[in-house]
């Protein structure tokens, strides 16, 4: 349904200080497949305007999907009535300036239009995805999936804001499971669901899935002859894919400053990180660059601007081993008096927004991989997260990878089955003494980063060179 979100914001009767309309248009199509076999075919749209108000120094929310004056006058005063009540308790008393002023746009890249692949050619691409993956009568279950999404964010403001956002973002998944006797071992494309960008069609080129189908079929056979991972405190080399999970848990969610004053606390966790940290902890090595950038192009969480209107721009959080800046949003900030950053993100009309991260990146170093690999004696290589543990304050953890080998007199050799690893975080990455060049670096991300009451699960991005890391505790088993 087409609103002129301008003319509704103009009619709006309410005393407020300030009144945000936000109305989101997202619709999903997924489709996959299983053995060959079509599990889903769907399609579904949502489509909805939050609206926020300020009064009395709080921000109040609430959403409708009826797109008409009648109903948005309705919830814009139950925002206004929740921001008086608020105000009663308040820890913080807000302004205008936390909402500033923006105008602009942004659009997600593409190189082909959805337009140009119909949904015949995506059920064959999965079919065939599947049928690829069977290199083996040991292959006993192949799955593919594809999913697209279309959303549209236009979000306008009492101040003058009026920012208009339109992102495509495309995510694949292909696995095989193979067994031999009681062995069972599955292998995925880099992880569960971590193919996920901006882009068009070009995403599911069929040749390059073909190619990356039979390599995970045939590394799911190859793992059911390994052995176990050894036991062992060793030197580490995690590869991007795996780097991504450790990356997002380890430095994505400590550094939310919500999470730092407690706000998550009773759900989702605290952070070992305290504000007096910023400027002084040393997180890392000094090896160790960590930006928040959601400027780079075709990555999965990149955006114009934030949900609450602030311009994202390219920050670093972590440099030379220095944590600097928080993943905070400017009410977050406020409160914190510490550097954040415009991650003030929803996952819908439908929620208000909340401090997230988006692209959190490792920055390459000058290291080549055979290089890399070369000056290690006896050490482990990893790839693609399997499962994740780690503790309320982000702290301690404990992750598990589906393929390794083993490093020994400076060649990658024998490979390993059920390799796990465990840390502290500021230990693990003050251990970290190589980190991979350009030709090294590459791109993931999930969709499925959850938080915050009622939850939301929310698009993040991740890059990442290979980086190795010394006196790491490895182990075999199921994690």
């Amino acid at each position: 349904m087409q609103i002129n979100l301008q003319t509704i914001l103009n009619s709006i009767n309410l005393n407020a200080d300030w009144i945000g309309l936000r109305q989101v248009t997202e619709t999903t199509t997924t489709r996959s497949m299983r053995d060959g076999k079509p599990q889903s075919n769907g399609r579904s749209q949502t489509q909805g305007i939050m609206v926020e108000v300020l009064a009395q120094g709080q921000f109040g929310y609430s959403a409708t999907n009826y797109l008409t004056i009648e109903s948005i006058q309705k919830a814009a005063e139950v925002a206004y009535k929740q921001a008086i009540n608020a105000a009663n308790w308040a820890v913080h008393s807000f302004s205008i300036d936390q909402r500033p002023k923006a105008v602009g746009h942004y659009y997600s890249p593409y190189l082909k239009p959805l337009e140009l692949l119909s949904p015949q050619d995506i059920n064959d691409l999965l079919f065939k995805v599947c049928e690829t993956l069977k290199v083996s009568d040991k292959i006993v279950k192949t799955s593919a999936l594809a999913q697209i999404t279309e959303t549209e964010v236009q979000l306008i403001s009492s101040n003058g804001s009026d920012i208009y956002q339109k992102f495509l973002f495309i995510v694949s998944n292909y696995a095989a499971t193979a067994q031999d006797a009681s062995i069972i071992q599955t292998r995925t494309d880099s992880g569960l669901g971590s193919r996920c960008y901006q882009g068009g069609t070009e995403l599911l080129d069929l040749e390059t899935s073909i190619n990356r189908a039979k390599i995970i079929g045939e590394q799911a056979v190859e793992l059911l002859s390994a052995p176990d991972c050894p036991t062992a405190t060793t030197q580490l080399v995690l590869a991007p894919d795996q780097m991504m999970l450790q990356i997002h848990e380890s430095i994505g969610h400590p550094l939310e400053i919500d999470r730092i004053l407690g706000d998550e606390r009773n759900y989702a966790g605290s952070s070992f990180v305290k504000l007096s940290d910023f400027g002084n902890l040393v997180y890392g090595s000094p090896l160790m660059n960590v930006t928040f950038d959601p400027s780079v192009s075709g990555q999965f969480a990149s955006y114009g601007f934030d949900d609450g209107g602030l311009q994202a721009t390219r920050e670093y959080l972590i440099k030379d081993g220095i944590l600097l800046r928080g993943l905070g949003s400017l009410e977050s900030q406020t409160r914190a008096k510490i550097p954040g950053v415009a991650n003030f993100r929803a996952c819908s009309w439908n929620r208000a927004p909340i401090d997230r991260m988006a692209n959190i990146n490792l920055e390459p170093g000058t290291s080549h991989f055979n290089e890399m690999i070369s000056e290690i004696e006896y050490g482990v290589y990893m790839e693609s997260n399997r499962s994740w543990s780690i503790d309320d304050y982000r702290n301690k953890f404990q992750f598990g990878c589906e393929y390794a080998k083993l490093i020994e007199n400076g060649q990658l050799t024998k490979t390993v089955k059920n390799p796990n690893y465990r840390g502290i975080t500021n230990q693990f990455w003050r251990g970290l003494s190589q980190v991979g060049n350009e030709s090294t670096v590459e791109m993931y991300g999930t969709p499925f980063c959850g938080k915050g009451e009622p939850n939301q699960a929310i698009r993040v991005g991740h890059s990442s060179p290979v980086c190795v890391f010394d006196n790491v505790e490895v182990f075999g088993g199921m994690a």
